[in-house]
This record gives structure tokens, C-alpha cells and sequence, in this order.
């Protein structure tokens, strides 16, 4: 009898074993799913090597007199870092042009040997030279940074430093109230302090996106003296459009609240309020519903009301910024920073 306790020949050897104590290999594939080739095969590997032997060797085996010589590698990595924004075909051009030749493919083996696989690699490794070296930026690598900043905070590095200084706001589909109709939940959320804020209605339009932050956002932000700088949406209708026929975009420039929209095509990197409706369906919504039946729109807005004190007073979060206090909690610890920044300005 085989034995091992690496979980990655355990099947293998499963087999090996099973076949000896039936005496029969037929039975012993049948029942594993697998062929007698490969009975055989692993059979072979145990009787030349021993049960370790099972493990698979990596056929890929890097052949050295292949690569390319070192200038040319270096060439490689040097382009890279100064133009991250170029892909492998045009990197292999633009180097050609200058009496360095490579392929395409053989530009592609060698930023994986150096971890500069993808754009993003490409640019992390830029602005480490330029933190070490102070080099000066070209426009073309200045644009890339820029489009890098951007694609971070889409994809949900969302950069935040007090409360009041991002607010992300979404609409969640809530279901479909008997003798009320269809129901959208308006969400907020703080990015830094997580405090969320979420009102009920029966539309989803720039009127109502509106309200909620008229209603309930706004005025808490100005009780705990704090600003609201900028709030992250969706490209959504109830969100966009032109400002002097938009209610929603002329209520935040009436606030002078600047605006920051989502990546195109990419709803879901506003992941902070994605997370908070994942939490509300989950914790409220799966709950209450069982529990009891709504025949109108406010007594659904009483209870949510209800959990959301408890989300925002009670319910520890585990959070970047918050780091298991609850949200107030966060956001009476943070005020202090938003403080400190503001008396550093004036």
C-alpha cells in the first residue's frame, strides 16, 4: 500500500492502492474515473521512482540558449518602464527602429521574467523610478499615470481621507410591495467612515436621487460640521445628464458638491455601495420579509430606518478605515483629521 499525505498525488496514489485491494485494475479505473493508460502510467512512475515520483514534473522547461542576449533584454525593460502604455507588438516595433530586434512573443517572455506582464505592472514600475531616480516625466507618461489613477479608484481603490470627502451613491432594487408597486432604495454610503444613509421610493429619477441627500445626507453632514466634497455614481440617468435640465446634477452644483462618475461599462466598481447592498439584502431585507408582510412603503421605511441606526451605531464593520468600530464611531474618530486638514489649509 501507497502512502502520502500531499493532497496533490493523493488521488494518484488512491488509484494505485484501490486496484490491490480489489485485485482487479478494471474496477479499481471504473470506480476513480479514469482510464487503464493512466493506471499504468502512474503504476510505471511509482515502480522507477517511488510514490514521489507522482508528483508532475513541469515539461516547460526553460531552454536558456533560446533567449534573447542581454542588451536586448534590457532594451526590453528599459521601453517598458519609459513607454508603459505600449502592448508587445508595438514595443517589438518601436524597438526595431531603433536596431534592436525582437518579437512580439519574445517582448512578452521577457516583462514576465521581470513582472511587467500588464500595463499596470508597467506603470507601478514606473513611478517606483521615478520616486527613486526624480526623473522627469514625458507627457505620454504623465496621461498613463493619470489613466492609471482613474482605473484604481474605478476598480474600487477608492481614495479617501476624512469623512465628507467621498460619498458613493447607487440605486438598489428592493422587489416589487403588493398594492405599492415597484420599489428603489436611494443609497449612500461614506467611503471613509462607511456611515450609510438609505430612503425608500417608488421611482428612480434625479428628483429622487436628490431627496435623499436634501433629506438625510446633507443635514447630518452639516450637524457633525463637516463637508461634502464629492460624491462617486453610476452613469445612470437618475445621475447624469446635462446640468441645466438635470435635477439631480444642477442639486450637487447648487451645493458645489463636485461630481465623480464610474468607469463606463463598469457598474460594479462602486464597490463600497455594492458591499453595503449585499450587507442590507442579507441582514434586512432576506429577514424582514420573512418575518413580516408591508401593505405600505413607510412601514418598510420605519423598520429600514431602524436597522440602519443599528448599522451605523451598533454593528462593529470591518472596514479599512474602520477596523472593527462601528461607522459613528469611525466618523467621530475621523472628524478629527478633517479638523487638522482644514487648519493646515487656512
Amino acid at each position: 500500500m501507497l502512502h502520502t499525505s500531499n493532497p496533490i498525488i493523493k488521488h494518484k496514489a488512491g488509484l494505485l492502492n484501490l486496484a490491490e485491494e480489489l485485485g482487479n485494475v478494471s474496477k479499481a479505473c471504473k470506480v476513480m474515473g479514469v482510464s487503464r493508460d493512466t493506471f499504468y502510467r502512474h503504476q510505471e512512475l511509482v515502480e522507477e521512482g517511488g510514490v514521489d515520483s507522482l508528483i508532475n514534473r513541469s515539461r516547460r522547461t526553460p531552454n536558456l540558449k533560446n533567449r534573447v542576449d542581454e542588451q536586448t533584454e534590457q532594451a526590453v525593460i528599459a521601453h517598458a518602464i519609459e513607454f508603459p502604455a505600449h502592448g508587445q507588438a508595438r514595443t517589438s516595433n518601436e524597438l526595431r527602429k531603433a536596431g534592436v530586434f525582437v518579437s512580439g512573443s519574445g517582448v512578452r517572455s521577457i516583462w514576465l521574467r521581470h513582472n511587467l506582464e500588464n500595463f499596470k505592472k508597467r506603470l507601478a514600475a514606473l513611478e517606483a523610478k521615478v520616486e527613486s531616480e526624480g526623473i522627469i516625466l514625458t507627457d505620454e507618461q504623465v496621461a498613463a499615470l493619470e489613466k492609471k489613477k482613474q482605473d484604481d479608484e474605478a476598480c474600487g481603490e477608492i481614495e479617501t481621507h476624512h469623512p465628507g470627502y467621498l460619498g458613493s451613491q447607487d440605486t438598489f432594487y428592493v422587489g416589487n410591495l403588493k398594492g405599492v408597486g415597484r420599489i428603489y432604495q436611494q443609497t449612500f454610503v461614506d467611503t471613509y467612515s462607511k456611515i450609510a444613509f438609505a430612503k425608500l421610493y417608488t421611482t428612480k429619477t434625479p428628483i429622487t436621487s436628490a431627496d435623499i441627500l436634501n433629506d438625510r445626507v446633507l443635514p447630518f453632514f452639516e450637524a457633525q460640521e463637516l463637508p461634502m466634497l464629492r460624491i462617486l455614481t453610476d452613469r445612470g440617468t437618475e445621475y447624469c445628464g446635462k446640468v441645466e435640465q438635470h435635477d439631480y446634477q444642477l442639486y450637487l452644483a447648487i451645493n458645489d458638491i463636485d461630481h465623480t462618475k464610474t468607469k463606463a461599462r463598469h457598474p460594479q466598481t462602486n464597490g463600497i455601495c455594492e458591499r453595503f447592498h449585499k450587507t442590507i439584502l442579507n441582514e434586512f431585507y432576506q429577514v424582514t420579509f420573512r418575518k413580516k408582510l408591508y401593505d405600505s412603503l413607510e412601514a418598510l421605511q420605519k423598520d429600514l430606518d431602524e436597522w440602519l441606526e443599528y448599522y451605523n451605531n451598533g454593528r462593529t464593520h470591518q472596514g479599512k478605515m474602520c477596523c472593527g468600530r462601528t461607522p459613528m464611531e469611525t466618523l467621530t474618530d475621523g472628524k478629527q483629521i478633517w479638523a487638522e486638514k482644514n487648519l493646515a489649509q487656512s
